[in-house]
């Protein structure tokens, strides 16, 4: 066993080599703070055939005794990874996927387990640290080493590794990761800083990634890992021949600018048949078919650098657009009937339906993961059906990406949403991907911004967002505006910014080459802002500010606050007054036992202002000389027992009636005034008589005070 620290960004970093998971093909224990991961790889021996494409998984294993808990629910044990387990895979796997050789066809798996957490360091940028050291230590080829870092920015300041209390008052939550040459992945929200600002966060973050690998290459300095080679599988020098010999440039030139995602699909498809069928001519079905795999790789390069040379020579993309124009947009609201507000975000072929629901505050999602508990009061979930791309695929639960998506643009929206006691609602937004051609979860947020202003929900603006991408070759550097999908996967660099008019919501990057300088990048944010201005000005042509009502569907949620003394008083014993209320105006209560805020959710307002009187008054602290309407509950020879609230009961003692006790039966009403609370807080009244009746009020004055037995006999 070895094992090594350093003190590095103010934390002490522990790794540990040798003791634990011996058996996999390479593993490390990683421990910052208190916060302990253990990530291990394997790697099957033969090759998987028939696939183009690196067969890696990365999985994080949440584990509840981490974090000294047991699951919740009949099985207490750990099931499917929640989202935020799931997010923090995608957080290892997407900075370490481009280092792995694009020939490997074996398949690799990364297991990340959370062993302990503190509540301070976040696992999933231990478990970078871990992912990167188990790969170099095993027989797995992989070409880098990675780290990365938790970021906030306070003051004006970078700080690292924040905490809960610090984020509170922080314009940045951001992890960034990457090499010791460049930042690979950026994924995290912001409070309206400005592109400097994020410049600033992101190479501030770098030098601090800069450390973390220069420890792991001291580690790795002490061992001589022997990597599995992979052999390198290559044409025969004469199918190649006639394959480069078959390929016109012009008329591949032309099928990549043919217009429209599924034409020019076909287009570049049907030219590679043609290609196809005159080797099989001369080479035969068998060979070529052998060979397929090999000819569809080299056919991909040859779409991949003719694209980007179309767009440095001849300043055009596949869509004919320059590098900085947006793609037409279209927005709709109020497009789908009884939902409480939806809205049709279309920009070229990517589509966005998004669709609002107002819930009640006991409609909150519960939230009881190994990191946190609590409940959540918005969220934002994103659909991506296969018809969005014109595919057959099966419906399952939702996958990584949407998930990944969705939380990006739950992020870049959070922002806006007004708080609890300026509006009571739950808010769910759902984003259903009808076409797609680039940067869906951008419109995502464009679509939710939209809804959620036609739906009444009080948002001080606009968010909108833009995906972006970056073409590096030796004699260009070219950003371009509103990606197009097949962009995103030829491209360099893709990251999507989100925010108001006023700054950055939420930033994601993934780049996939190093030698992006500062100024590149401050370039890149720079034009992304005039891109979400122009779509932020699109989108309050369409509606400028929310609407100043809520839909008829929608439930009616008033609130009051009382005294949480008074909140026994609304329950009532055994339940009997609340449910009473939610039994007579037809409404549900929703209670806050700590703070005294009491939310009633209806679907009459009416009922619902009745209700929240009647809480009201039950709340009210009474007085002598308060008056009420009372209902009589027991009639005895010596008074009446009035209750005037809900539970709340005293004495109308025969010597304080006005009229005659035989005149009064069980569930009369009466009007009566609090003449005196005793020590006890026992209630007694006196009778205000009915005005019809009040010239006939006797002159009898009874002076003699009442006795308790008078009072309160059984």
């Amino acid at each position: 066993m070895k094992c090594w620290s350093r003190e590095m960004i103010g934390r002490t970093f522990y790794v540990e080599y040798g003791r634990m998971a011996k058996q996999a093909s390479g593993s490390a224990l990683v421990r910052i703070g208190d916060t302990t991961v253990l990530a291990t790889v394997a790697m099957s021996d033969e090759e998987t055939e028939g696939i183009d494409f690196v067969p890696l998984t990365v999985e994080f294993q949440e584990r509840y005794y981490a974090a000294g808990k047991i699951p919740g629910g009949f099985v207490k044990r750990e099931g499917k990874p929640s989202d935020a387990g799931i997010l923090s895979a995608r957080t290892i796997d997407r900075p370490i996927r481009p280092l792995f050789p694009k020939n490997l066809r074996n398949e690799v798996q990364l297991i990340v387990t959370v062993l302990s957490v503190d509540g301070v360091n976040p696992p999933d940028v231990a478990g970078v640290m871990a992912a990167s050291l188990a790969l170099n230590f095993s027989e797995v080829p992989f070409n880098g080493i990675v780290g990365a870092v938790r970021v906030g920015y306070i003051d004006g300041k970078v700080v690292f590794f924040p905490t809960e209390e610090e984020l509170e008052k922080s314009l940045a939550d951001i992890v960034v990761a990457g090499t010791e040459d460049a930042i690979t992945m950026v994924e995290g929200e912001a409070k309206e800083v400005t592109e400097s600002q994020m410049v600033e966060i992101l190479f501030r973050a770098h030098d601090a990634i800069k450390e973390i690998v220069k420890f792991q290459k001291d580690i790795l300095s002490e061992f001589n890992v022997v990597k599995r080679q992979i052999p390198e599988k290559t044409l025969p020098e004469d199918v190649l021949a006639d394959f480069e010999a078959c390929i016109d440039s012009a008329e591949l030139r032309n099928r990549l600018l043919t217009q429209g995602k599924k034409a020019r699909a076909k287009a570049l498809d049907e030219y590679f048949e043609s290609i196809k069928n005159k080797l099989v001519e001369k080479y035969g079905q068998e060979r070529i078919e052998e060979l397929l795999l090999l000819l569809k790789d080299l056919y991909e390069e040859k779409l991949k650098h003719r694209a980007r040379r179309l767009i440095v020579e001849e300043n055009i993309r596949l869509d004919l657009r320059s590098p900085k124009d947006i793609r037409p947009i279209t927005c709709e609201i109020g497009v789908i009937p009884r939902v409480h507000g939806s809205a049709l975000f279309t920009r070229g072929e990517t589509q966005s339906l998004g669709i609002v629901t107002l819930g009640a505050p006991m409609d909150e999602q519960i939230i009881d993961t190994l990191f946190e508990e609590g409940t959540k009061r918005f969220m934002l979930h994103y659909n991506f059906p296969p018809f969005s791309t014109g595919e057959v695929k099966p419906l399952r639960g939702p996958s990584r990406r949407e998930i990944g998506h969705g939380y990006l643009a739950e992020r870049a929206l959070k922002f806006v949403i007004p708080k609890e006691d300026e509006f009571p609602y739950t808010i769910r937004v759902v984003s259903e991907i009808l076409e797609s051609n680039g940067s869906s979860s951008m419109a995502t947020v464009c679509s939710g911004s939209l809804a959620l202003m036609d739906a009444g929900v009080p948002i001080a603006k606009h968010v909108a967002g833009v995906a972006m991408g970056l073409i590096l070759e030796p004699d260009a550097q070219i950003v371009l505006t509103d990606i197009l999908g097949a962009e995103d996967h030829w491209g360099d660099m893709d990251f999507k910014v989100a925010g108001t008019r006023d700054g950055i919501t939420a930033f994601q990057m993934d780049c996939k080459v190093s030698g992006v300088s500062r100024e590149l990048l401050q370039r890149a944010l720079d034009q992304a802002k005039e891109a979400r201005l122009y779509i932020l000005e699109k989108m309050y042509q369409t509606i400028d500010k929310p609407r100043s009502y809520l839909s008829k569907y929608a439930p009616v949620i008033k609130v009051t606050n009382v005294d949480p003394l008074r909140v026994a008083d609304i329950i009532g014993p055994g339940g009997k007054v609340i449910k009473s209320i939610i039994r007579d105006y037809d409404v549900k209560i929703s209670i806050d036992d700590e703070t005294g805020r009491v939310s009633v959710i209806g679907n009459d307002p009416e009922k619902v202002d009745s209700a929240i009187k009647q809480i009201n008054t039950i709340a009210k602290e009474i007085n002598v000389g308060d008056v009420f309407e009372g209902r009589v509950t027991r009639v005895e020879p010596y008074g009446l027992f009035i209750e005037i609230l809900s539970g709340k009961i005293g004495l109308l003692h025969q010597s304080k009636l006005v009229r005659n006790i035989k005149n009064f039966k069980v569930g009369d009403h009466v009007m009566v005034k609090v003449v005196n609370i005793d020590n006890l807080g026992r209630l007694q009244f006196e009778e205000i008589a009915p005005e019809s009746e009040q010239k006939q009020v006797s002159a009898r004055k009874h002076t003699k005070p009442l006795n308790d037995e008078d009072q309160y006999q059984d």
